[in-house]
């Protein structure tokens, strides 16, 4: 399965240093966990089976949940057993298309 998810302080007023640290402290939760996993602008995606993702996906949380009060969590999963490699096979597939 892949999980495209976000966490981050929910508080409109907590400072922007202060954010990216909570979130930089949630993508290197993920990036330590040894599953395959790439971040961009707006998502963390990582690809495992189920407990394990979410596993990250709790211990990411709480990393946040650790220096804020409230926080926000975006959470959308593709569940797909018996695929491997979702996380590159999709793309390509999508780059064929547009060749």
């Amino acid at each position: 399965m892949i999980i495209a998810f976000s966490v981050a302080p929910a508080l409109t007023t907590t400072p922007d240093a202060e954010m990216s640290d909570a979130v930089a402290q949630a993508v290197r939760i993920v990036r330590e966990s040894g599953l395959p996993n790439e971040t961009n602008a707006m998502f963390t995606l990582v690809e495992g089976e189920w407990d394990e993702v979410m596993d990250v996906v709790k211990r990411a949380t709480a990393a946040v949940c650790a220096v804020s009060p409230r926080v926000s969590l975006v959470l959308k999963a593709d569940i797909r057993p018996g695929y491997e490699d979702q996380l590159h096979q999709k793309v390509e597939s999508l780059e064929k298309h547009l060749q």
